[in-house]
């Protein structure tokens, strides 16, 4: 991003013991709404975020009620707030309003998967992790408001918005089997379910797009939207006082004069700075994994109900939410070899931003702590998505058959514009004039990771891209 002032106004509007001169009332004012809208930029990221995804279904993939968008490609990917690059997605956003309780048929099989409102709390887990575990079942999903008579052969779970979005992904690294698993799934209204509309599957077929929060008024207008038909929580009365000033109400056109669209449009601007900060240089008691290395707990929230001991987590919400999408219980397993765990890394050793015109190593020491498999996934910053390079690729992980592996089981990655010789395998081509950082993904992560007794190796700048690989843990 440009660089921009932080600050709305400029010059000093009183002096001290006297009242504002009441010429300067409307710059009070105008600063007291720029304050306002910045924390409701903060406080909305999460519900934007999947607001503008849904957006994306409709208008760019023609997908319906009745469908699910496949994410197989990295080229459809590359719109997805840091997606991995490994397992495919399969996902759907709901108006539960529009569509009146949802019926989700799951077949058995090696599966992860949830169900989470526009908040992107998780209310329903799915697949290995839920309670079918992985025997398949059928789900009744039901809004604020809404009852269902026949529910004998569901699991009932109530959603607290209208708005939703139902996502799996498959476990099973046999392409077919896990085609089969997707092939399967069924999602309609309950009122169809005599005679259900098929399930579609949708395919992005490489169109560009992104998912990403918007920069201009569309953000604002986005989030009206969404608020107009969802009931409103004890916790938001505030946040929603403060839009009330900003023309964002329930029951009301949003249509902004030119002051308040100058004030949104600055709100958007200085926001964006404030959440990079918040997301990329965490402030979080023990977020910070190993003392004496730049690894982070990527998601610093403690549960999906983005609730702490005596407050809610406003600042991790808006964290993981800028530079991610979607929650769920599975994304931060404490039970050794179930789930994944997420480290992210922002900086090099040294804890200068990582630079895609420069050249780096990481090394990944033997015995990765990982059931199935682990991955090491660029991103670039600005997007926080895949990082879309010549190479067509943004990660290297163990489920790669061209990985080279040291003598000792150890790993060497590298990243730079352009790849050492000989290292070709076990490169990311990054881009020069942007920056990027990393995550390094352990599915169904064991002890070691858990007590910290294996230790991931820190990005490390060096001066070319001919590389020796005597890096230590």
């Amino acid at each position: 991003m440009a660089d921009i002032e932080l600050t709305y106004s400029t010059g000093k509007v009183r002096r001290d013991g006297e009242l504002p001169a009441r010429a300067d009332i409307g710059t009070v004012f105008d600063e007291l709404d720029f304050q306002t809208a910045v924390q409701a930029y903060l406080w909305s990221l999460p519900i934007v975020s999947w607001a503008q995804w849904m957006d994306v279904h409709t208008t760019i993939f023609g997908a319906t009620a009745s469908d699910l968008v496949v994410y197989r490609s990295y080229r459809d990917r590359l719109g997805l707030i840091t997606a991995n690059a490994t397992t495919p997605y399969i996902l759907g956003f709901f108006d539960l309003g529009a569509s009146g309780p949802l019926v989700i048929e799951l077949p058995p099989g090696p599966t992860a998967g949830g169900v989470a409102d526009f908040w992107q709390r998780e209310f329903a887990v799915l697949g290995e992790m839920g309670p079918d575990a992985g025997n398949g079942g059928k789900t009744l999903v039901v809004g604020p408001g809404q009852s269902v008579d026949d529910t004998g052969e569901y699991t009932v779970v109530q959603s607290p918005m209208m708005h939703i979005m139902f996502g799996f992904r498959t476990l099973d690294p046999d392409p077919v089997r896990s085609g089969a698993l997707v092939d399967a799934v069924r999602v309609f209204p309950h009122r169809e379910r005599e005679n259900p509309t098929p399930t579609r599957l949708v395919s992005p077929d490489g169109k560009p797009w992104t998912g990403i929060q918007p920069r201009d008024l569309k953000y604002w207008e986005l989030l009206h939207t969404i608020l107009q038909d969802e009931p409103v929580e004890e916790r938001d009365r505030f946040p929603l006082a403060w839009l009330r000033q900003l023309g964002i109400e329930k029951g009301k056109p949003f249509a902004p004069d030119e002051r308040v669209q100058k004030i949104l449009q600055r709100a958007v601007d200085v926001g964006e700075v404030f959440a990079q900060a918040n997301a990329f240089v965490k402030r979080f008691p023990g977020s910070r994994y190993w003392p004496d290395r730049q690894w982070d707990l990527a998601i610093v929230l403690d549960n999906s109900a983005k609730r702490g001991d005596g407050y809610d987590e406003f600042f991790e919400r808006a964290s993981w939410f800028y530079e991610a999408v979607s929650f769920s219980k599975a994304m931060k397993s404490t039970t050794p070899g179930v789930g994944q765990a997420y480290l992210g890394s922002y900086c090099d050793t040294d804890g200068q931003w990582l630079d895609g015109g420069q050249n780096y190593t990481l090394h990944v020491p033997a015995d990765v702590p990982a059931k199935l498999f682990w991955s090491a996934t660029v991103y670039t910053v600005d997007t926080r998505c895949l990082i879309d390079n010549e190479q067509g690729r943004g990660d290297r992980g163990s489920r790669d058959p061209d990985l080279v592996f040291d003598d000792d089981g150890s790993v060497d990655l590298y990243y730079g514009p352009s790849a050492p010789a000989g290292k070709e395998s076990n490169w990311v081509q990054t881009i020069p004039g942007q920056h990027w950082f990393s995550y390094f993904r352990l599915y169904g992560p064991l002890e070691p990771y858990f007590d910290r007794s294996w230790k991931l190796g820190d990005i490390t700048h060096c001066a070319s891209a001919i590389i020796e690989s005597d890096n230590v843990d």
